[in-house]
């Protein structure tokens, strides 16, 4: 096992009376892939929300790398399921964007833009607005541009939620490129399991509110997975059984 990049221990959530996070404690390996699955409003979003600090827990805490979780300290990326793309900006100057922010060397942008740009297959596009572009296209900006700060913690909150079969493995499989080019840790949520079984290492099932740790399955397919694949089939109809029965 990689060492461990995150560290969630007994970690609890309340608003008001109403239990949401009830002592969660997992880890995630450095530069591994996680899924994060369960019934929608079980808490998943939740979690991501105090990993970056936008609400506090009730108890418990969450680690990178052996210290308290704070955006400031730590390079963590987000990418929501809504394309979030900057409309004002260039494909390039939104890749570049939190770079510049951050305030790498020039050299550094450039060269990582360029990575990326070509990674997401967008270099032709490169002077176009989002309006310009279709959805997948917005969506591969967003991707491109958290991944180019080379994050130590990539989060993704339902990225492909709104899109069609198609579209959802196109862009699966450019986000699992780019993961293995840069090695950030990711944390994926997702409510679909072939989504999870598709991308994951290992998946963490969780239960309906009170949100615990179900249990975590590693998924240990080689990569490219391929979703008509017996064990691949056996493994997602596992995870649903698990989730559909509560």
């Amino acid at each position: 096992m990689p060492e461990d990049k995150v560290i969630v221990n007994n970690l609890t959530k309340k608003f008001g009376d109403l239990l949401v996070l009830d002592d969660v404690s997992f880890t995630i390996g450095k530069g591994e892939f996680v899924c994060l699955v369960g019934p929608t409003g079980c808490g998943k979003t939740t979690f991501l929300n105090l990993l970056v600090k936008l609400i506090e827990p009730t108890a418990g805490e969450i680690l990178i790398d052996g210290e308290p979780a704070d955006p400031k300290r730590h390079s963590l990326s987000f990418v929501f399921q809504e394309p979030s793309a900057f409309p004002w900006l260039t494909v390039e100057d939104n890749i570049k964007f939190n770079l510049r922010i951050k305030k790498f060397p020039k050299n550094v942008i450039e060269e990582r833009t360029e990575q990326m740009l070509k990674l997401v297959g967008l270099t032709q596009q490169r002077k176009l607005y989002p309006h310009q572009l279709s959805v997948s296209a917005e969506q591969r900006i967003v991707i491109a541009r958290s991944f180019a700060m080379f994050p130590d913690l990539l989060l993704m909150d339902e990225p492909y939620g709104q899109m069609d079969i198609k579209l959802r493995y196109y862009l699966e499989d450019e986000v699992l490129r780019i993961w293995r080019e840069t090695g950030s840790t990711v944390i994926f949520i997702t409510h679909n399991i072939e989504e999870a079984v598709y991308l994951s290492q290992r998946c963490l099932v969780m239960s309906s509110k009170p949100t615990t740790v179900k249990t975590i399955r590693t998924i240990d397919l080689p990569y490219p997975r391929n979703v008509a694949d017996p064990a691949f089939i056996s493994i997602r109809q596992e995870i649903t059984d698990m989730i559909k029965w509560w």
